[in-house]
């Protein structure tokens, strides 16, 4: 899956993979709901981008694999994905056969994304239990592990702390092989480690606050890259088959980085974008080196992208439903490089 492999903190021109870009959607009130979900996959395919996920919450959206169950037939090219599962709502065994059904019907475009699972509102009105971090990080170990084999189409027998599995023969086989890629996301060094272990792609996140805000600490380009580093500590001769994606949190297309960056902080000192906590003081610099913030004009912001790969390898870049449209034309900038 690489070209080559980048030793250190980010790479030479040559070692770097190429660039994807993935969109996403929840099919929401505030998208258009439900019926306007497909068109809004379709549109993304339009413009270029390599993946379109679902993320899984139980509140306003629709279910994720219900609806890759749906765009599998609606597009044709765009990769389909989870940003992300939470493990502890399902179990591996069920969900292996899910995600191989749905690869077998898009014809081998699935990317499973999957994580320990972090918004304990959910599952408190679901009567769900959440668990501590450690367990649900245990649990993850075990359903990647299961997920591993089923969706390779092995049979599995499997006696863990958590799951019991004997003599289970993952079916369907998947369309890809040797199975559909499996992503996880983390920002604290655990989930890192865990999926080092696991992921074929890995997302880079910051940390977060228990009510899901990204820390502005983790949000700098150094932080991002000591966190890049971990992981290649961790994965030791894996790294060069990880891919590294991560989510621009924020995108304004603007002719003076400078002035807008500085409107930014301010923005920030009052609580906006209220997904940001604001744990530390930024600069102007830190607003405008950091991968998670992208202002400029888009010819600034692909040179933004470009020099955040050269500094932490990090080549999949993903941007939030509502600002799909504004980074469209970065695309076609970065396309091939």
């Amino acid at each position: 899956m690489t070209e080559g492999e980048a030793t250190g903190t980010g790479g030479s021109e040559s070692t770097l993979r190429k660039f994807r870009f993935g969109a996403g959607g929840e099919g929401n009130k505030e998208e258009g709901g439900a019926r306007k979900f497909v068109k809004l996959a379709q549109t993304a395919e339009e413009y270029g981008y390599d993946t379109f996920a679902v993320p899984d919450h139980l509140g306003n959206q629709v279910g994720p694999l219900a609806a890759l169950g749906a765009l599998s037939q609606a597009t044709d090219r765009i990769r389909l994905g989870t940003s992300v599962l939470a493990n502890g709502l399902r179990h591996p065994a069920v969900l292996a056969k899910e995600a191989n059904t749905i690869d077998v019907l898009s014809k081998g475009r699935l990317e499973l994304g999957i994580g320990a699972g972090w918004l304990k509102e959910e599952f408190d009105k679901a009567g769900i239990e959440f668990e501590s971090p450690g367990v649900r990080i245990r649990r993850l170990d075990e359903s990647l592990t299961i997920l591993d084999k089923l969706m390779r189409g092995e049979t599995v027998d499997f006696d863990g702390e958590f799951y019991q599995i004997s003599g289970l023969e993952g079916s369907p086989r998947p369309r890809q092989g040797p199975r559909p890629p499996i992503a996880v996301g983390g920002g604290g060094p655990k989930m890192l480690r865990l999926a080092a272990k696991h992921a074929d792609i890995i997302s880079v996140a910051p940390g977060t606050t228990p009510d899901g805000r990204m820390k502005l600490s983790d949000m700098t380009i150094e932080k991002t890259a000591a966190r890049v580093d971990g992981i290649r500590e961790a994965a030791g001769d894996r790294f060069d088959q990880i891919e590294l994606n991560w989510t621009i949190a924020v995108i304004v297309i603007t002719d003076d980085r400078h002035a807008t960056a500085e409107m930014a902080l301010k923005a920030l000192e009052q609580g906006y974008p209220p997904n940001i906590e604001r744990d530390t003081e930024f600069t102007v610099d830190d607003v405008l080196n950091s991968p998670y913030i992208a202002i400029g004009s888009f010819e600034e912001i692909a040179e933004q992208i470009r020099e955040v790969r050269r500094r932490t390898s990090m080549s999949y870049v993903g941007v939030f439903p509502t600002q799909m449209d504004a980074f469209a034309p970065v695309i076609s900038l970065l396309k091939g490089e």
